[in-house]
């Protein structure tokens, strides 16, 4: 069999096209359906193809899921431009030339069994499983391997374990010197680097951070607004690696976003030339959530997943054995791979719902998670992010040394992070997580789960305190929302006091609140002066939850007493099992009881500390979540209180720290104002030339609301630039409307375009498709706001819809009221401004402009862009006439990959 006898075919926002043996010619979409349905062909991202043909159920040969199982744990761009790099191929030139490209894509991978192929191991095994299920690429493949002579290590024999060690001793008390910092930023500069004065005085400001501490509870914080182009990376990882090395302790650098952790991975090559000593001296963190769990795997490959998803299995388990930290959100699992299968199954390969038995895994020697968690604790730097310092400080079984210093990038959004950390929500999803945490599967359920009484069936029979809390969770549990809640509320049939509760949530709800913005999305409305429904509902709801939470407290106990008494049965992997069912059973039991205390406050008096409110969850006039929901009013209290307060320095770092504010706001925000030793600041302007790299134009004569008006703008402005645009919503709906009316016009002209929400690709990849094509534009929302990185011609022009203002909600609400009105709004208005400007000039060669449709901007919020860029009020005309002089974006040098 060869793989020239399948047709391919190719679809984009300009055209249909079919090749086969007889050539290439263009084709309706009935056709296309047609012969997708009746014949397998070859397709680059189906998911996406389907979805251009409007044929939801194309299954045909998709070259990306061929790619990833001949080659796992390899980066490629899932374009064809992508591809023809990943390959060696010529790029194809025109949109009709990509189905033919596509079949000798497909052939090139398959001849790399003919080559020294680095990922040989367990191919052939993986394929006759694959066989099996029928994945359409299997018999193709299998034409192409041979079977091997000996039998082939399958994954859980192959990965290596990890191996206990002692706990780290605390970090020495040392001084930083002045010139020994210089010396080594020099070194991570190198000789050949441009001076840059601000760098050079970033790390001396970031010393302090560093400094020994002198009073109890009151670390060294250094607040530094940095601008773009100073280069912060190096300027504080030469203290924080210099400390590591003379103090002996771990430095944690904290970031917002997956794509800064990268970047930092890759910046420490600067620090550990050698890969080995690198991996040693420098650990990448992530929650759980988004490491492989090999016992869900497992489990997945055995049987408990179906049809598709069991593919997907079969094609992770591939990339497991090749991966180099097993992180499936962020790491070197392709962030498009899941994607291609839709929802079917990529989450339950993780450890998302709190489940692991831990020493009791036949796995735990190989956990990918517990190997992270023991390579950080002897790193010299953990590159972690907000959320996972923040759980680790606040109730982490994982470290066994905690950390003494932080260097927090991205230090604009610890507030945002905080808020959603230390946040409350006593919704019907958090609730019937826990009834399945604790009870394991119900009305017929399959997979490994267990429920608690399963998973800790020898602890019970020895211990009959721990047994009688057991069984009296289970009991309680029952009370929670289960299966099926969600429509027997909505009919008005509630079960149970905590459905009952959320039955009365949701009438109050809908009783007052009115959508905002976008109808057919969330309701919400203020927990105050409730009906009398709810307050009824109220008592026998917090009643059930105490009932829940004493027998868990009283079992957290009992395990604690039975690590204590240390019985014969008790081996070094039971001892880690109970401690991990300590620290899981506390964490549950503290959410339970932030539960019961937010029920206290229906029909009591308001905590001048927190901010409560009733929410019913919609997507596009669906409910799917509902409930109660408590935020602190200043989330950076808890913040101080868990992570720095214990800390010995913290550098906190940004381009836009403050905000859109003074230093005060910095200090609010990151809780520096807690506490009692202040911050000390440090301000650097970035060396960017933008009155000669950048302007902003704010158009004046697109009306509001008027959608093809709005669309005609992007439509207009992104073919001006010939591409490299990226335009920036307020609202998915606005996007999805422009996006509709947009994507042939660009097309036409040879313009791809993309958008968050619309194109079924994650936005990892997104971005990555984006950066690799100078001519492609990409629409989002505030997820593309802040934290991308896309130097060069790929990104030339920002346009935004409008003015961002926040979105009036009970939170914003009751923050604008504590945080000074409208001077408030217009903080944040002005950080929202400033992030979107600096996605434009990432380094100094860049040249751009920055397009605000919205002829209402006010004057006051002009101070948001950097002193001495020109902004100027113009028609959309002139815009359109200054985005056509943008540079034209250089020619694309060819490389080949699959020799990497």
């Amino acid at each position: 069999m060869t793989i020239l006898r399948y047709p391919a075919l190719h679809a984009s926002h300009s055209g249909i096209w079919i090749a086969s043996d007889d050539g290439t010619r263009p084709i309706g979409r009935g056709e296309a359906i047609r012969i997708a349905a009746d014949t397998p062909v070859i397709v680059l991202n189906a998911a996406l193809v389907g979805q251009r043909l409007g044929y939801a159920d194309l299954a045909g040969l998709d070259v990306l899921e061929l790619f990833a199982f001949m080659c796992p744990a390899r980066f490629m761009v899932p374009t064809p431009r992508g591809l023809a790099r990943a390959t060696g191929l010529e790029t194809p030139a025109r949109d009709e030339d990509v189905a033919a490209f596509l079949r000798a894509a497909a052939q090139a991978l398959l001849d790399l069994p003919k080559q020294d192929w680095p990922e040989k191991e367990g191919a052939w095994m993986s394929a006759q499983s694959l066989f099996r299920l029928r994945w359409p690429w299997a018999p193709v493949i299998g034409d192409h391997l041979v079977k091997p002579a000996e039998a082939e290590r399958w994954l859980f024999s192959k990965l290596p374990e990890w191996s206990e060690a002692a706990p780290r001793p605390q970090p020495r008390t040392i001084t930083l010197d002045g010139e020994e910092t210089q010396a080594r930023l020099a070194h991570l500069t190198g000789s050949a680097a441009e001076q840059r004065p601000g760098q050079r005085a970033f790390a001396q400001a970031a010393m302090d951070a560093f400094s020994p501490r002198m009073v109890r509870e009151s670390p060294n914080m250094v607040l530094a607004e940095a601008g773009t182009g100073i280069g912060k990376t190096l300027g504080y990882l030469a203290p924080a690696s210099l400390w590591a090395e003379k103090a002996g302790g771990a430095v944690w650098v904290s970031t917002f976003t997956k794509a800064l952790q990268r970047q930092l991975g890759q910046e420490s090559a600067r620090l550990f030339p050698d890969a080995a000593i690198r991996k040693q001296k420098v650990v990448t963190r992530k929650g759980r959530e988004n490491y492989l769990c090999l016992l869900n795997l497992e489990d997945a490959l055995q049987g408990g997943f179906q049809n598709r998803a069991a593919v997907l299995a079969q094609l992770v388990a591939r990339w497991a054995a090749y991966s180099a930290d097993g992180d499936m959100v962020g790491g070197d699992l392709p962030g498009w791979l899941p994607t291609l299968f839709r929802r079917n199954g990529s989450t339950a390969l993780t450890d998302r719902r709190g489940e692991c038995v831990y020493a009791g895994c036949p796995h735990y020697r190989k956990c990918f998670i517990e190997r992270a968690a023991r390579a950080s604790s002897e790193a010299d730097i953990v590159i972690a992010n907000h959320a996972l310092v923040m759980v680790n400080a606040a109730r982490g079984r994982e470290l066994t040394t905690r950390p003494t210093r932080y260097v927090f990038d991205e230090g604009h959004h610890i507030f945002d992070a905080a808020d959603s950390m230390f946040s409350t929500a006593l919704t019907g999803q958090e609730t019937i997580e826990i009834r399945r945490w604790i009870l394991g599967p119900e009305s017929g359920g399959r997979g490994r789960r267990r429920g608690l009484q399963a998973r800790l069936s020898d602890v019970a029979s020895y211990d009959e305190g721990g047994a009688r809390a057991i069984s009296e969770a289970v009991i309680a549990a029952q009370a929670l929302a289960a299966d099926g809640w969600l429509q027997r509320v909505g009919e008005g049939a509630p079960f149970g006091p905590i459905e009952t509760l959320l039955a009365a949530v949701r009438g109050l709800t809908y009783a007052r609140a009115e959508a905002a913005g976008d109808a057919g999305y969330g309701l919400e409305t203020e927990l105050a002066e409730p009906d009398p429904a709810l307050v009824e509902a109220a008592g026998p709801a917090a009643h059930a939850l105490d009932a829940l939470v004493r027998p868990l407290v009283t079992l957290g106990r009992r395990l604690e007493a039975v690590l204590a008494e240390a019985p014969d049965w008790m081996d070094g992997p039971a001892r880690a099992r109970i401690e991990g069912a300590i620290a899981s059973i506390g964490w549950r039991a503290e959410t339970v009881a932030a539960w019961v205390s937010l029920l206290a406050r229906v029909g009591g008096p308001a905590s001048p500390d927190f901010v409560d409110w009733l929410a019913v969850d919609r997507v596009e006039g669906r409910e799917y979540d509902m409930g109660l929901h408590r935020h602190w009013l200043d989330p950076s209290k808890p913040f101080a209180e868990t992570v720095l307060k214990p800390a010995h320095g913290a550098l906190v770092t940004s381009a836009t720290l403050r905000g859109g504010g003074e230093w005060e706001v910095a200090e609010a925000r990151t809780g520096a104002n807690h506490l009692l030793r202040g911050a000390s600041r440090f301000e650097a302007l970035s060396p960017f030339d933008y009155a000669a790299q950048a302007e902003v134009l704010i158009v004046t004569d697109v009306k509001r609301g008027d959608m093809g008006a709005l669309a005609n703008a992007y439509a207009r402005l992104g073919c001006a630039s010939h591409g490299g645009m990226l335009g920036l919503f307020t609202a998915i709906r606005r996007l999805r409307g422009v996006h509709a009316r947009i994507a042939d016009r660009l097309a036409r002209d040879g313009l791809p375009l993309y958008a968050q929400h619309v194109d079924p690709i994650d936005t990892g990849t997104l971005i990555d498709i984006f950066r690799d094509d100078a001519s492609a534009s990409l629409l989002g929302t505030d997820a593309l706001r802040d934290g991308v990185d896309v130097p060069g011609d790929s990104l030339r022009l920002v346009v935004m819809e409008g003015v961002p203002w926040p979105k009036p909600t009970v939170l914003h609400a009751a923050r604008r009221l504590a945080g000074g009105g409208s001077a408030y709004d217009d903080r944040i208005v002005r950080a929202r401004l400033a992030q979107a400007f600096g996605r434009l000039i990432r380094r100094a060669d860049d040249r751009g402009m920055f397009v605000l449709l919205s002829a209402a901007m006010p004057s006051r919020l002009l101070s948001a862009f950097p002193p001495g860029v020109k902004i100027e009020r113009v028609t959309l005309d002139e815009a359109v006439l200054r985005a056509s002089r943008l540079p034209s974006p250089a020619p694309v040098v060819q490389e080949s990959r699959l020799d990497a």
